[in-house]
């Protein structure tokens, strides 16, 4: 008599993730020999810098590194991680109570619920959002609540809304933002620090794209904003700002209460990032700082190639401030952003991503990664003025 296993009931409530359909669809359309244009999924194209390659030959080399890491990471990781962090945005942490070296933020945001949410807790999420924070959230039996994002409002949540729910436990936030590419004024950080504060709500910021900015506008901390460490945690990655992505690492910082509780979800969870991984991490955080800015060129100027050759063919959409993504409107003739990712790929050969798998209210916009060449963006703007 076989055994008939099934997914558990949390498995199955949940959607196929975003990203896994949008590369199969992808590899299928490879397997016919096509020319496929992958603007779909945010993994930049270049290599990591040199120097950061040839510290982690020499690390791994070590056999000092070859054993269980410490879960709070290296010590001079953590030193290294609040000398940026007080660089950046001259603010200080504390390198034992207030820094948390993490396998990828992706890695620490679906963790933290686990620590910090009960079953039928309420979570405010927006909506839309990166695809990850929803399956975190209801693992640990969190409710989600959805804020909406629109156009009107610069794509930030309106915060009066959240006087209606009752009791919400946490608010997850990501500035600057993927999908929409948006970014946080102070003012709305400040607005919802206060609110924050007088509600007892947590704040969960995703801030993995602090980096990559355009025209010299750099996106704020919410550690920025007095009192923010009493009910913050901020999430940090090496991914984007030195193409790490495969690397994994990254870094959870603020109020040491919540620090406290996702360390003790992960030291039941894993055992810390390969220490070569760590001296690497160091050595990325110690960059001269043209290595960041060289990225944020290059992506300012595929950014501008990308709007332009757009709007040279009609489609006339508002650059981004920050992320290297465009999430743009649907063009005229399509009904819904599904439809459109489709016909983009079964007509052009290009891959994006339709909005609506960030959520119900991306629905109406695609999402296009910066992370090819401008050969390529030139083609792909072409094929797309043939179908349009």
């Amino acid at each position: 008599m076989s055994l008939n296993i099934e997914f558990s009931d949390r498995l199955k409530n949940l959607p196929p993730y975003l990203f896994i359909e949008i590369d199969k669809a992808k590899r299928a359309a490879v397997a016919e020999g096509r020319d496929v244009i992958n603007l779909g999924i945010g993994d930049p194209d270049y290599g990591t810098p040199e120097h950061i390659i040839e510290a982690m030959k020499v690390a791994i080399a070590d056999s000092a590194n070859h054993h269980y890491a410490f879960d709070a990471g290296m010590p001079e990781l953590r030193q290294e991680i609040a000398t940026w962090f007080q660089g950046r945005f001259n603010v200080g942490l504390d390198v034992d109570t207030e820094i948390y070296p993490l396998i990828g933020s992706k890695e620490g945001l679906a963790h933290l619920p686990l620590g910090i949410i009960n079953p039928k807790e309420k979570v405010l999420l927006t909506n839309p959002a990166y695809p990850a924070y929803r399956p975190s959230i209801e693992f640990a039996g969190g409710k989600i609540i959805n804020l909406p994002l629109k156009a009107g409002n610069g794509f930030l949540p309106d915060l009066k809304k959240i006087a209606e729910f009752k009791d919400p436990k946490a608010i997850v936030i990501n500035y600057p933002n993927n999908p929409t590419a948006a970014t946080a004024t102070k003012e709305f950080y400040t607005e919802l620090v206060e609110l924050a504060r007088e509600r007892g709500i947590i704040i969960v910021s995703d801030m993995a794209y602090s980096e990559v900015y355009f025209d010299g506008e750099k996106p704020l901390s919410i550690f920025e904003i007095e009192g923010a460490k009493e009910i913050a945690i901020e999430f940090h990655s090496l991914s984007k700002t030195y193409y790490m992505t495969g690397w994994r690492i990254g870094w959870a910082c603020g109020n040491p209460t919540l620090i406290a509780a996702l360390a003790k979800v992960k030291s039941n969870f894993d055992s810390g990032i390969f220490q070569a991984v760590q001296v690497a991490g160091i050595t990325a955080l110690k960059s001269d700082p043209l290595v960041a800015e060289d990225m944020r060129t290059l992506y300012q100027d595929r950014r501008d190639y990308l709007i332009n050759g757009l709007r040279a063919i009609g489609w006339k959409i508002p650059p981004p401030k920050a992320t290297y993504y465009v999430w743009a409107k649907i063009p005229k003739g399509f009904s819904n952003s599904m439809e459109t990712a489709k016909a983009f790929l079964d007509k052009a050969d290009i891959v994006v991503t339709p909005g609506n798998g960030f959520g119900e209210q991306g629905e109406g916009y695609i999402r296009m990664a910066l992370t090819v060449s401008k050969d390529r963006i030139n083609e792909a703007v072409g094929r797309l003025q043939k179908i349009l």
